[in-house]
């Protein structure tokens, strides 16, 4: 074990069994107590080395049940260069949660470039991909810019674009900026996917631009194994 936290030691040895199938998947892992007395450690050891494999995505924590060995999952890929733009939670099966008015905290305050206090229509989707939730799309934008009219959130099909919605109530988008990152899952995020906070997840931040006043904001926020980022770039030739 030479100078390795004797978690990543406990975590190890369990790993090498998942990844060459001599644990199966949907096998179950013996209990942080069990862990403890079979390799002489204690079970804040063995509970940490359960944890680790469960943020490696090899292990699943079953509340009330245990740890089970996680069985390999297609990854869903979220094309990212639309023509539509703002595509939510497509490809996967769409669950609406609803539009709410809501007023702007500092954060989205910010990111919108208006008043703290502003109201906000807030819409939420959920993603399943085989039944279970998978990601979550969270999208703000000024109630100013189409209340009182058929293109609110609440008001458009659900098979309408942010695109085309916004530009029924005159506003044209011609810019959208995206950035990618990773963070802790947060405990509302965690009730509508049904698992843990802490998690850490996919997060894209997406905000659709009239010139240089944004318009709507969102953030999907994806299980990092389960989804990735399709990216397809057009490179312009050079002329000579």
């Amino acid at each position: 074990m030479g100078g390795q936290p004797r978690y990543l030691w406990v975590a190890d040895l369990l790993r090498k069994p998942i990844l060459s199938g001599e644990l199966p998947a949907g096998s179950r892992l013996p209990s942080r107590a069990q862990l403890a007395r079979h390799y002489d450690v204690s079970e804040q050891v063995s509970r940490h080395a359960l944890r680790l494999l469960v943020t490696e995505g090899l292990v699943e924590s079953r509340p009330g049940s245990g740890y089970y060995v996680r069985g390999a999952r297609e990854s869903v890929r979220f094309p990212r260069t639309d023509r539509s733009s703002g595509s939510g939670v497509r490809p996967l099966d769409e669950e609406y949660i609803g539009t709410v008015t809501m007023p702007a905290c500092d954060q989205l305050a910010r990111r919108l470039l208006i008043r703290e206090g502003e109201p906000l229509y807030r819409t939420r989707y959920v993603g399943r991909a085989d039944g279970a939730p998978v990601a979550v799309h969270s999208s703000w934008e000024p109630t100013l810019l189409t209340h009182n009219t058929t293109r609110t959130p609440g008001d458009a099909r659900p098979d309408t674009s942010v695109l085309e919605r916004l530009s029924g109530a005159g506003v044209i988008v011609d810019r959208v900026v995206e950035e990618v990152s990773v963070r802790p899952l947060r405990e509302p995020e965690a009730e509508l996917l049904q698992t843990t906070p802490g998690l850490t997840v996919l997060v894209v931040e997406r905000t659709h631009f009239t010139g240089q006043r944004p318009v709507e904001t969102s953030d999907l926020v994806a299980s990092v194994d389960r989804c990735r980022l399709l990216y397809r770039l057009s490179l312009s030739r050079s002329q000579r």
